[in-house]
């Protein structure tokens, strides 16, 4: 049966007897879909590099665009997705949205077959490739609605833990796709490297045919079957979508709010990118609130019939204080997780990747390729495996100790980490040897990493606790959407730190938004008055 009438997980006996077998159901068939949009939504980081490789005729500052233009797009995306669930069904949403991937895979695998494809279709490629990232924000809302209060840290963990997977999937199975012709004649051609490459086990040396292509191709293998167990297998909860309609009507609802959605994004990058690409009117710090508020009218006055009565409904999520408090909270976690994620890559390219000597003479640093570079390929991926795999126990900890008081741990965890992991990029952005202190940066980074993803676990737990069932799920979508920026914020505050020859500064300064954080967290849920004790 599709369309479920009767949902009552918190009693015992109808959760024994049937809502835990159609739960269970609908975890494991999200959870491999959200893993292919967090895939989708951050190829561009891996791509990118390999593009640079290949010689294709852009820019380094036009290839980041691309990264950039994903991360803003899926953080975007997160907020009309947070509400998907309430209006359309989530069996409706998430066949559709996942389905919806198809575009940006293939459309990727065809242009990447001619280095004359220009720019801009790479960059409304990046767009779209931010559905991924917003399907986040209506896979948790929607499996927060199928489980208990009490299994809700172990559920949400798993599903975005194993989600989380999609980075280092994505991570390591893009290199090694490109390294032959999975595809054969469908797949097009291959183009040689111009630069030294790599992947999981080492260096790739110039000269190697890659079949670049298969970066996007690789995804319609899981996509194909996947939308189809979507369909099929999944179910809407009418307690939970009272309204959502028919399936056509659920569709034209979900395409109508990620179209409202995506012209924003663009038109907050068109305000923020440099020319040629954009204006370059706005910096980022008003760029990013200017979309989001934005997107959060548009939706509000181009929502129609019942769907706009339902978004004003779940608009009241926004007059609870516990709603802001749990968004920054959740920056600090999800935020940092997917940040450090982009980031990464090419701080360990351009910190690792050279040496760094000053000339007395000009009284400047002077930074030449590093013969022992750290291969990028080789180790990006070990902080979000890390982070990932661990994402569940911080859900079931949470569940059995308290959100809150594990969300602390883990905060003063990143502030310490992260103060150390500045002190590292300083010694080694300031040495001719930087590689002698590659170990110490990649053990603190998979510290972050790790707290990150406890802290995932935990904040999601909290939020099961303070809101009820109807709120829990578009709360869940808004904080995740306001920290996925982390995607957006952390490459460009460590690329501008790095620039102008300070990566440490970027660093300190996470570690005093943590050390705030640490404090906002005890005072509304662990002092003795606190309004919510959790515990």
């Amino acid at each position: 049966m599709t369309n479920i009438k009767n949902w009552d997980v918190e009693d015992t006996t109808f959760w024994e007897s049937t809502g835990k077998k159609i739960a269970n159901r609908n975890l494991w068939i999200s959870i491999p879909s959200l893993l292919m949009g967090f895939a989708i939504w951050l190829m561009w980081g891996i791509i990118t590099v390999q593009m640079s490789n290949l010689g294709f005729p852009f820019k380094t500052e036009e290839l980041f665009t691309l990264t950039a233009i994903a991360g803003l797009s899926g953080a975007t995306l997160r907020i009309p997705a947070s509400f998907f669930i309430r209006i359309a069904g989530g069996r409706n949403t998430i066949f559709l949205t996942t389905a919806l991937l198809m575009i940006p895979a293939l459309g990727t695998g065809l242009a990447l077959q001619d280095k004359d494809t220009p720019l801009l279709t790479f960059q409304i490629l990046a767009l779209l490739s931010g559905i991924g990232g917003g399907n986040f924000a209506c896979s948790m809302s929607n499996i927060s609605t199928f489980f208990p209060k009490r299994l809700q840290g172990t559920a949400l963990g798993l599903n975005a833990g194993l989600g989380n997977f999609g980075v280092t999937t994505m991570q390591i199975l893009i290199p090694l796709v490109m390294t032959m012709g999975v595809f054969g004649v469908l797949g097009g051609d291959s183009l040689p490297l111009a630069k030294d490459s790599g992947w999981i086990l080492g260096k790739i040396t110039a000269g190697t045919q890659t079949w670049i292509q298969n970066a996007g191709l690789v995804w319609l293998v899981f996509l194909i079957p996947l939308a189809f167990f979507g369909f099929l297998g999944m179910n809407n909860l009418l307690p939970i979508s009272p309204n959502a309609g028919g399936t056509l009507m659920a569709f034209l609802k979900i395409l109508w709010l990620y179209g409202l959605a995506l012209s924003t994004a663009a038109f907050g990058l068109y305000l923020y990118l440099p020319a040629p690409s954009g204006l370059g009117l706005l910096n980022m710090w008003i760029a990013l609130p200017l979309t989001i508020i934005l997107t959060l009218g548009v939706m509000k006055m181009a929502a129609f019939g019942e769907m706009k009565t339902n978004i004003n409904n779940q608009f009241a999520i926004f007059k609870n204080k516990h709603t802001w408090s749990m968004t920054i909270l959740y920056i600090v976690t999800f935020g940092s997780f997917i940040g450090f994620s982009m980031a990464l890559p090419l701080s360990i390219n351009v910190i690792f990747g050279n040496t760094h000597v000053f000339d007395a003479t000009t009284q400047a640093w002077v930074h030449a390729k590093n013969p022992n570079a750290i291969p990028v390929f080789a180790y990006a991926w070990i902080g979000p495996f890390v982070g990932a795999l661990i994402r569940p126990l911080g859900g079931w900890i949470s569940d059995k100790v308290g959100g809150s008081i594990v969300t602390q741990v883990i905060s003063v965890v990143m502030v310490a980490a992260s103060a150390y992991a500045g002190y590292i990029m300083m010694q080694a952005y300031q040495s001719a040897t930087p590689e002698i202190y590659f170990n110490q940066f990649l053990i603190t980074f998979v510290v972050l990493f790790a707290a990150t993803g406890i802290g995932n676990g935990s904040t999601f737990r909290t939020v099961g606790v303070i809101f009820d069932r109807l709120q829990a799920g578009p709360v869940l979508g808004w904080t995740s959407a306001v920290a996925a920026y982390g995607s957006f914020i952390a490459p460009v505050v460590i690329g501008d730190q790095i620039k102008a020859g300070s990566p440490e500064n970027a660093m300190y300064g996470f570690a005093i938004f943590y050390a705030l954080c640490l404090i906002l967290n005890w005072w509304f849920y662990l002092r003795s008055g606190s309004e919510i004790k959790n515990p």
